[in-house]
């Protein structure tokens, strides 16, 4: 067993209120109106057949005889799920009843108090994206809205005071993507305050555009700038990304980066062909997937 936590990510729309410059979440063959987060049949029918798939001891999934996990998570991405907030807590009511653990990761914008009070009991793990602390660097990136507002940094570590009061078994996740805009910040003192079980440190993904990439050196340096933070520092490369994530699509298909490509591989529907034949149809490494997590058993994943 080398994780003792299977993680399913779907990403359930490409639609964002921000507009970050490397974003990756962009697919081929639909629009958003095809999106599966709009139709209450597909989303059920989809986190069926996944569950079923994913299942613990299920001995058809050609990733059980290496990986022997205990538990099965859903976790919602996107774009930005919390603009569809109702039909992703749909998702993640429907995953429990199944018996899943869920997660979900946003841009914090969309969280609110009544939000957070409806999310909150059903989610085993937070994710947020902050790329930046300083509102400067923000509009730079991208990550910012149409009326050009950023995140209000104290109203989030209020937010998610709220979620830990709601479920004290609530975890938080970080990811932070480093790109030439940040890479000489200091966030200890953000990460300080929201006090994550985990971040993640990433490395610009050039899959869509070579946009804010940098050099070896600055992704270092903002690596070591950070390495004595006691919240659980995961940091991942390029190389650590590819093939090593379980992900679906907002159309329902399986997709994967493709080594030193840019865009992704594509399974068929999995509602059309099963998970069983879909999955078959995508490479994913057990040995990256099992390394990333390597001393970390579990403990917090994905």
């Amino acid at each position: 067993m080398c994780v003792r936590e299977l993680v399913i990510n779907w990403h359930v729309t490409e639609v964002c209120n921000y507009g970050c410059r490397y974003c990756y979440a962009k697919w081929e063959d639909g629009d958003s109106t095809q999106e599966l987060i709009h139709d209450g049949s597909a989303i059920k029918a989809l986190v069926e057949e996944v569950g079923r798939f994913f299942k613990p001891g299920n001995s058809d999934n050609p990733l059980w005889p290496s990986m022997h996990w205990e538990l099965l998570r859903l976790n919602l991405a996107g774009g930005e799920p919390l603009l569809y907030a109702e039909k992703s807590l749909g998702v993640i009511l429907h995953a429990r009843r199944l018996g899943l653990e869920t997660s979900i990761i946003s841009n914090g914008s969309r969280l609110t108090p009544a939000l957070m009070q409806a999310l909150a009991p059903h989610l085993a793990i937070l994710g947020l994206s902050l790329d930046s602390s300083q509102e400067k660097t923000n509009l730079g990136i991208g990550r910012v809205d149409r009326q050009l507002r950023t995140l209000s940094m104290p109203e989030l570590v209020d937010m998610i005071a709220l979620g830990r009061q709601i479920n004290p078994r609530l975890r938080l996740k970080i990811n932070t993507v480093v790109n030439t805009l940040n890479w000489q910040e200091d966030m200890g003192k953000l990460i300080g305050r929201l006090a994550p079980e985990k971040w993640k440190i990433l490395r610009m993904l050039p899959k869509i555009t070579d946009d804010l990439a940098l050099s070896d050196a600055q992704f270092d340096t903002f690596v070591q700038r950070h390495a004595d933070l006691d919240h659980g520092v995961r940091v991942e490369d390029n190389a650590d990304m590819t093939e090593s994530y379980l992900m679906i699509d907002p159309y329902g298909r399986f997709f994967q980066n493709i080594p030193g490509e840019k865009g992704y591989r594509y399974s068929d529907s999995i509602l059309d062909v099963g998970a069983a034949r879909a999955f078959s149809q995508v490479n994913v490494s057990t040995r990256k997937f099992c390394s990333r997590y390597a001393g970390e058993l579990g403990e917090l994943q994905a």
